[in-house]
């Protein structure tokens, strides 16, 4: 068989690490900046919406969003994402990687925009346009998982791809972290410039009506990342496993990598076409020699990934729900509208500093010595330690160690980036062939976009208090929040159950793993 291998897969697998490659990772990695920044940037100014659009004269309490209307702006963006993954994933193996790759952003960079605007200044109108334009916004997200880890996957080396995929999906730590920073910042200004009372002695002053800006700033500045990375998505060449492997252009495989690698590249369009007539190289997704090789892999990406994003997605939108109940932010009729936005941006700034980030590059650094493997299980198993840790003596939190609290909340947070938030992401583009990779990417990212929909509208009923008088306006009793982090905790567990499904990818070919005929062995590049 060796003789039917392709040079220019030989020559990506063994090529050291040059300049292409740390271009590749920030051309992708902005896309996950840009991903993550309009995701997760909705749960910093649903609190200011509600103040805005929901006051009700004379209560008690500032205005809030009903229980319908929290669960649609908060989710919607991730239906679309999940509608989004499944197709673009198809898609990118019918037309290729990079012909849909600008769709994707330029999607995103009009929904964003859009998502600041609204058809009139009525509650329903607001919402039903932010709806709209998020659900569309999720849908261009959705696109970015699997085309850029297939690209990322399809470019690197097989020494270091594991850490290379790692930090593109890294990126949406920071993205986080500027969703956070750009809330303060904007709050920050309006509050200094529009200075205001706590809801409890001015309930109408207390939210300025120049605060309805801040939200749609907020939301519209995840445009800036996309369109700035335009230009450099649309000057990358497509990936020569799609060249040579699906689409069948051996030529233009060589001319691509050649330009990339810097060296002479043999087209071996003879090998092409034989390898074309090979029957590993020709199956489909719903075969019976798929379910046979790729089966089981399948279904360990599809579950580890739809677990840990109900624990992920719950957890990172409805942080201020949390911290509110343990005390750590103070109750909303204590502070101004601006003043809430404030410190519910500063408090994800500190998760996203203290757990995010760090988790997302720890395993950067060591993904491709350990192994996917080993990480995921280790990150399953620490949450679910965490989460426990965090449930049992909950009263204990509540009532006497906010900080403690916070500290161990942080710590779940890095043991599911040095963990399954990552690898989940890095393994469904390493395991499957050429010709069905960004479909199975996309079938395993929308299978954990099902579970963040779960987390997100599960959580916001599940957190209620079971006592009817200590719940929110307009919510049934739910079983609150520390039976929900138990949930949360057996969540984890079946992630570490399903996570013996999924092959170890350190140090091996993508046509090794994948059972693609095409790379040849023991090339030196120098």
């Amino acid at each position: 068989m060796a003789g039917q291998h392709l040079q220019v897969l030989s020559a990506l697998d063994a090529a050291k690490t040059q300049w292409y490659h740390f271009t590749a990772i920030v051309i992708a990695g902005m896309g996950f900046f840009t991903d993550s920044y309009d995701l997760f940037s909705i749960s910093l100014v649903t609190k200011l919406i509600g103040r805005l659009y929901y006051y009700t004269p004379g209560s008690t309490n500032p205005g809030s969003l009903p229980p319908n209307v929290n669960a649609a702006i908060s989710g919607v963006a991730l239906c679309g994402t999940f509608a989004g993954q499944l197709f673009f994933g198809w898609i990118g193996d019918k037309m290729g990687r990079k012909r849909v790759y600008g769709v994707t952003l330029i999607l995103m960079v009009v929904s964003a925009l859009a998502s600041g605007l609204s058809f009139g200044h009525t509650a329903k109108g607001v919402v039903a346009t932010l709806c709209f334009f998020r659900f569309w916004l999720g849908f261009g997200v959705g696109g970015d998982y699997p085309l850029s880890a297939t690209i990322m996957s399809e470019y690197a080396n097989k020494k270091t791809r594991g850490a290379f995929i790692a930090a593109v999906f890294a990126m949406q730590g920071f993205g986080i972290l500027a969703g956070g920073i750009v809330a303060i910042i904007v709050s920050s200004s309006f509050k200094a410039a529009y200075p205001a009372k706590a809801y409890e002695f001015d309930h109408i002053g207390s939210t300025v009506p120049q605060a309805d800006y801040v939200w749609r700033i907020i939301l519209m500045f995840g445009a800036v990342p996309a369109a700035l990375t335009y230009y450099w998505r649309m000057k990358m060449p497509e990936t020569a496993r799609y060249t040579a492997l699906v689409a069948k252009n051996a030529k233009q495989a060589a001319s691509d990598m050649a330009t990339v690698l810097q060296m002479e590249m043999e087209a071996e369009p003879e090998k092409v076409e034989r390898l074309a007539m090979d029957s590993s190289n020709s199956y489909g997704l719903f075969s019976k020699e798929f379910l046979s090789r790729h089966g089981l892999h399948l279904l360990g990406t599809t579950t580890t990934w739809f677990f840990i994003d109900i624990a992920f997605y719950s957890q990172s939108l409805f942080q201020k729900d949390i911290f509110t109940d343990v005390g750590w932010l103070s109750s909303a009729k204590t502070m101004s509208a601006l003043e809430e936005t404030f410190k519910i941006a500063r408090a994800q700034t500190i998760i996203a500093l203290c757990g995010t980030i760090p988790g997302y590059w720890f395993t950067v650094a060591f993904i491709d010595y350990v192994g996917r493997f080993i990480i995921q299980l280790m990150g399953f198993f620490m949450m679910m330690v965490f989460m426990l840790g965090l449930s049992i003596p909950y009263n204990h939190w509540k009532n006497n160690d906010h900080t403690g609290f916070v500290v161990m909340y942080a710590l779940t947070f890095f043991f599911c980036n040095f963990g399954p938030n990552a690898t989940t992401f890095v393994v469904p583009a390493e395991i499957f062939p050429a010709r069905l990779r960004s479909t199975c990417h996309g079938i395993s990212a929308a299978c954990g976009k099902a579970g963040a929909i779960i987390g997100a509208f599960g959580f916001l009923y599940a957190a209620e208090s079971p006592t009817k008088s200590l719940d929110d306006k307009g919510y049934p009793p739910g079983i609150g929040v520390q039976n929900t982090l138990y949930v949360l905790a057996a969540t984890d567990f079946l992630g570490f159950v399903f996570t013996f499904f999924v092959p170890e990818a350190k140090g091996k070919s993508l046509e090794e793993m994948s059972g693609d005929v095409g790379a040849e062995e023991g090339i030196e590049m120098e």
